[in-house]
């Protein structure tokens, strides 16, 4: 729970900078090449070393984030010199709920047990949109325990509206009358 609270107060940060210096989109796509970079197990066990001194940690993020924003090298410096290097993901992750946020865009997460054509995706975004009231864009993801239908999950709100879901309720309904 500390962890995330730590990293959406980063995210916010690192926001309200973005927005000072108009860099929005750039921000983004740094946060998403440093979530990256640090998949590598080497490189975070180097920068996490304790043994290690900061100023070679920092030489080493110098060389590789060269193409960076220096505020970005400064971000990933503090969470090393905190300790805090493996919340960049969650950090990266709360920047673009920010972002979505501020452009008036609400991402949505749709579970179906077959992939969705084009169509079909572009009619359940637009009537999404319509009950949220701003602009839903769609991640999809196919899972065959839903057996038919569809979940959806945006804007804190979950819509079920899949078979396993309606057989689920029966039986609850009929546990419930048996008695």
């Amino acid at each position: 729970m500390a962890r995330r609270l730590h990293a959406k107060r980063y995210a916010q940060a690192v926001f309200e900078i973005a927005l000072e210096t108009k860099e929005p989109d750039k921000w983004q796509s740094d946060l998403s090449e440093l979530v990256s970079l640090l998949g590598a197990a080497e490189l975070v066990a180097f920068l996490e070393n304790p043994k290690v001194h900061l100023a070679d940690k920092g030489r080493l993020l110098s060389e590789r984030l060269k193409d960076m924003n220096p505020l970005v090298l400064n971000l990933v410096l503090l969470l090393v010199a905190k300790g805090r290097l493996r919340i960049l993901g969650e950090i990266a992750e709360e920047y673009e709920r920010l972002l979505n946020s501020c452009r008036g865009i609400e991402p949505a997460e749709v579970i179906t047990a077959i992939p969705f054509d084009e169509e079909e995706k572009q009619k359940l975004a637009e009537h999404l949109s319509a009950i949220v009231g701003k602009k839903v864009v769609l991640k999809p993801e196919v899972d065959p325990g839903v057996i038919g239908g569809f979940v959806v999950r945006v804007g804190g709100k979950l819509f079920d509206g899949s078979i396993s879901g309606k057989l689920i309720a029966l039986r609850k309904e009929l546990a419930g009358t048996v008695r």
